[in-house]
């Protein structure tokens, strides 16, 4: 078994003795994970949740979960795969994202979307209590950065709240060293040679309204109140 092989082999396993135990961050990062997750023979595959559908309830619904990883997400990993197949690209997801400018729009939007989901579902987790509070660590760090957690959660709300129409707001680490929060449009991320904010990915919310929309109609500031109840702090302390 080659070196690749066994990178492969070894975060299939992980991955599902990550989901098996809900303890996804004693393995592996989400960066990592999501490279895991589509490193399968050529083609992309829909990841399972870390979680059952109705996990995150009473924050995130069941109904809105169900359909966007099984509808959703999957229409990115169908339509990607068909977009590679007809334009024969044979490319590491890795690879696409970081030569977006490269590939033509159909492998812009769908390889995003891809990337963006299987991410997103490793930042939240089954709610341990309303105020989710972070550890001490990630609270430092990101006073540091922001001057305390309830500012950089008014920053981030802010980010996901002024971004017109669909798309993701993210705290990143930028090339520099540094953390800052930004948005993107559409299914672009801060790893894509074309965006807007530009750095690895630390955590991310989807703003799209089929994120929310079931649960709280066109209401994206009650959708982003309830997420704060099930980010999974153990996640993004792992990319920190």
């Amino acid at each position: 078994m080659d070196s690749n092989q066994s990178r492969r082999e070894f975060f299939k396993k992980s991955t599902a003795l990550g989901i098996a135990g809900l303890g996804i961050t004693a393995i592996a990062s989400g960066l990592e994970r999501v490279a895991a997750l589509n490193e399968e023979g050529g083609s992309f595959t829909l990841p399972p949740l870390p979680y059952a559908t109705d996990a995150l309830e009473p924050y995130i619904d069941k109904m809105t979960m169900e359909i966007h990883h099984t509808k959703h997400h999957q229409a990115y990993v169908n339509n990607l795969n068909k977009a590679c197949a007809d334009g024969n690209i044979s490319a590491s997801l890795e690879d696409i994202i970081a030569k977006i400018s490269e590939y033509p729009a159909a492998i812009r939007n769908n390889g995003g979307g891809h990337w963006n989901h299987s991410f997103f579902w490793q930042l939240m987790g089954p709610p341990k209590d309303e105020a989710n509070t972070p550890p001490g660590k990630i609270v430092d760090t990101l006073k540091a950065s922001f001057g305390g957690f309830t500012d950089f959660k008014k920053q981030f709300n802010e980010a996901a709240m002024k971004r017109f129409g669909s798309g993701w707001a993210w705290l990143v680490k930028t090339p520099d060293g540094k953390l800052a929060i930004g948005s993107t449009p559409n299914q672009d991320n801060p790893l894509m040679d074309i965006a807007e904010i530009k750095g690895t990915p630390l955590m991310g919310v989807d703003v799209w309204e089929h994120a929310y929309y079931l649960k709280f109609q066109n209401k994206r500031a009650d959708y982003l109140t309830a997420w704060w109840s099930v980010v999974n702090w153990e996640m993004v302390a792992k990319n920190l």
